[in-house]
């Protein structure tokens, strides 16, 4: 067996630590700025909401964004490649056919939408996490995992107890985390849509509530049963 690497998984909680906190930090400004901070903004040329400009006309999500659609692609980038690497773990350790045929609906589904917000970053000129544009943040984020906030990533400890387990033990555990891992991205992905200014962003976010909506409750007939 391969012995599980908890070092992407360190990467992983980081890189959405600090993205939390940017999203802390901006709706902070945005309930004490308001027009106010858009008046401080006008020598420069830029308002509050500075990032929202127009795509080039060949861009993958054209038209205008804010920092609402950068946050949303780059939480969610690593929110998917957790997602994905549960289901890697599934691959040979599930039992259940219903698990099974969900863990191919998931590998189907986001490593796609991963390469789109990526491709949506690049044409923005954002990086792909928030650590690369802002590097000192990253300190004394790591106890932002299992637990703390909305995002519903998995701790290192909890993935090693996944990869430990086999049979329905691996079933019953996977059906309960990919429940809440889920629930963490219809979150980022309803924040998206009230929040985000650039359509295609909002699209792929609808589509994430729908589509893991509809896995929850399959998850959650399954835990029933098992």
């Amino acid at each position: 067996m391969t012995a599980y690497n908890p070092a992407p998984r360190r990467r992983l909680r980081r890189r959405i630590a600090i993205v939390s906190v940017v999203a802390a930090g901006g709706l902070l400004l945005a309930a004490c700025g308001g027009k106010d901070m858009e008046a401080m903004d006008h020598g420069s040329g830029r308002s509050a909401s500075a990032s929202s400009t127009q795509a080039a006309g060949d861009s993958p999500a054209p038209g205008a964004f804010s920092d609402a659609d950068v946050m949303f692609a780059q939480m969610m980038i690593p929110h998917h490649e957790q997602a994905l690497e549960m289901s890697k773990l599934a691959d040979s350790r599930a039992s259940d056919a219903e698990i099974k045929a969900l863990v191919a609906d998931i590998e189907k589904a986001q490593d796609p939408e991963i390469q789109t917000m990526k491709s949506w970053l690049k044409a923005w000129g954002k990086p792909e996490s928030a650590e690369e544009s802002m590097p000192g943040m990253n300190h004394g984020s790591g106890g932002m995992n299992h637990g703390s906030g909305t995002s519903g990533m998995m701790s290192e400890e909890d993935m090693q107890k996944l990869q430990a387990a086999k049979g329905t033990e691996f079933d019953r555990m996977f059906a309960q985390m990919m429940i809440e891992h889920h629930e963490g991205a219809i979150t980022m992905a309803e924040d998206e849509q009230k929040d985000g200014r650039n359509a295609t962003a909002k699209k792929l976010a609808a589509a994430v509530v729908k589509a893991q909506s509809a896995e929850v409750e399959k998850f959650e007939k399954i835990l029933d049963r098992l």
